[in-house]
């Protein structure tokens, strides 16, 4: 899954030739994940029509303040879609747009969205050699650059004249890829590996049962996707569950026994940065499995059981340069013991939470923890959402790393 999953494109097209490649630029930012909606200067619609458009982003396309084919005219605010948009991309931008962009001018609905927009802005140039060399474009890129709008080079090629050189708009497949690598790039955690578990683990009991617990492994799948949102290289170890992640940084590795999860874990430890082990693992599975189903011959059953490998005390155990997060799930003395793990363990940061808190622990959508860090600093939490939680754990680390 691209970066661009789930954010909201706004195309801005002008009067150039190239304009005609941007059917296969909506395309690609569709295909990549993103929304989609195009704004089109006037002239832009001479080289390719909104209909066109309109049909690949699935959404209308802009072009006036008002539609003004409409028996009653709608306003179409630039402001609404300046603020809507994570990302304004100029394809093509004409010397004539660039110029207005540098200088404030505002005769157009673009223009008006470009000096309302919030988010970063993207333009990929497009123009012949001799303009694109002119001392009033190279100005224009300049005021550009101070304005922190980033420039997605022109190449060189035949261009529209017959003449062959430096003007020519950047490939559509060019254009996504330059994006997707400058996001990736200014991103807090871009570079670092982050080994997460999530899930519980089940234990053999027999072909049919198992030992296990609730855990529906929301907390980990949040934290591995806000992970890989900043950029990290995500190892997502998880153990059965309906949870499920697409995203080109993440990695899910599924287990189901504690020792599938002890595996997989030392397996990508020794190269990660970070290790996050939200996972619930079974404390205990039974010391021997039986090959065949247990018949309910008697009233009772009684189960030798013993204790499976602590994950997490392995790793605090070999750890390096690593930042190592555990999780406790407490129902009383909450702090002490979570402070007792925290030091038994060799961690950097526990997060704890107590199941008696209303909305925290299993299954839910929302949580409330408490971080103690190795520097015995409390940082308790009101009750918030997983996704914000995650949030907030990755705040932390990142303050750190």
């Amino acid at each position: 899954m691209s970066i661009l999953s789930g954010k909201n494109i706004l195309l801005g097209i002008t009067g150039g030739i190239a304009a005609y490649k941007t059917a296969s630029l909506v395309r690609l930012f569709v295909k990549s994940g993103a929304n989609v909606k195009v704004v089109m200067t006037p002239a832009s619609k001479e080289f390719v029509t909104p209909l066109t458009l309109s049909t690949l982003s699935k959404n209308p396309v802009y072009s006036s303040f008002t539609n003004e084919d409409e028996d009653t005219a709608v306003w179409n605010s630039h402001v609404d879609l300046g603020l809507w948009a994570d990302f304004l991309v100029v394809a093509p931008a004409t010397a004539n747009t660039l110029s207005k962009m540098a200088n404030g001018v505002c005769d157009n609905l673009l223009l008006a969205t470009y000096l309302s927009a919030k988010c970063p802005v993207y333009y990929a140039p497009a123009m012949d050699l001799d303009m694109y060399k002119h001392p009033t474009t190279a100005q224009s890129f300049e005021k550009l650059n101070d304005f922190k709008n980033i420039m997605i080079p022109a190449t060189s090629g035949e261009l529209a004249s017959g003449l062959v050189g430096e003007g020519r708009m950047a490939e559509p497949e060019d254009i996504i890829c330059f994006i997707e690598n400058d996001i990736l790039g200014k991103l807090p955690l871009r570079g670092k590996k982050i080994l997460i578990t999530a899930g519980p683990t089940y234990e053999a009991i027999d072909p049919v049962r198992f030992i296990g617990n609730h855990s529906s492994g929301k907390m980990g799948f949040e934290i591995a996707k806000r992970a890989a949102n900043l950029g990290a290289e995500v190892i997502l170890v998880t153990g059965q569950t309906s949870q499920n992640v697409s995203h080109v940084l993440i990695k899910v590795i599924p287990v189901v026994s504690g020792q599938d999860m002890y595996n997989a874990v030392h397996d990508y430890f020794e190269s990660s940065d970070v290790a996050i082990l939200a996972a619930a693992v079974a404390d205990y599975k039974p010391k021997e499995v039986a090959l065949e189903k247990i018949k309910k011959h008697n009233a009772s059953l009684t189960l030798e059981l013993e204790k499976t490998k602590d994950i997490l005390a392995s790793l605090g155990a070999i750890k390096k340069q690593q930042y190592l997060v555990g999780f406790a799930l407490e129902t009383h003395d909450e702090i002490e013991n979570a402070k007792g793990k925290l030091k038994r363990k060799n961690l950097n940061l526990i997060v704890l939470n107590s199941l008696n808190d209303k909305g925290a622990g299993f299954k839910g959508d929302t949580n409330k923890v408490t971080f103690i860090d190795d520097e015995n600093k409390i940082t308790a939490f009101e009750l918030k959402s997983k996704a914000e939680v995650a949030s907030d754990l990755l705040n932390k680390i990142i303050s750190h790393i």
